[in-house]
């Protein structure tokens, strides 16, 4: 009769949850291994839930798909403003020949496709040759949404 008190008693602990243990009234008998070790409460499961898991693949596969396509784009920014940079350290004497200048350098690296040497803004400030420009750069991303980046810089 102990044993399927003690076997009613791990039932009980295992199945709700509390940890009620029956006890057993004659001492002399040897105590169950339930009745010395009493099972340990049950905790919620944790985890990720299949709708979750599914929330979260989405998110990351747009997040990664929106960086495959604006970093190639930002990638040409900071291109272009090396080749400014480098143009505006050692000018040529014109304003035609720092435009060709650019022009040149644009054929040489093929990731500048936005900016022509005509889109260059170039002033002279303080004695110092000083290059900007600003262009917009239209991503498209899927059916007629578009991703609109405005870049803008000026030399150094």
């Amino acid at each position: 009769m102990a044993a399927f008190r003690a076997w009613i008693g791990h039932v009980f602990a295992r199945f709700s949850d509390t940890l009620e243990i029956l006890s057993v009234s004659d001492s002399t008998q040897a105590t169950p291994d339930i009745m010395t070790n009493p099972p340990r409460k049950l905790r919620r499961q944790r985890g990720i839930t299949l709708i979750g898991l599914l929330t979260w693949s989405i998110l990351l596969g747009f997040a990664g798909y929106l960086m495959v396509r604006v970093i190639p784009t930002v990638s040409e920014a900071y291109t272009v403003q090396g080749v400014v940079d480098r143009l505006a350290a050692a000018p040529p004497p014109t304003v035609a020949e720092i435009r060709r200048a650019f022009d040149r350098q644009k054929q040489i690296d093929s990731t500048i496709v936005s900016v022509s040497g005509t889109d260059l803004d170039i002033t002279k400030e303080n004695d110092k040759v000083v290059i900007s420009f600003a262009y917009e750069k239209e991503i498209p991303l899927f059916g007629p949404t578009f991703l609109l980046i405005k870049y803008a810089g000026r030399s150094r």
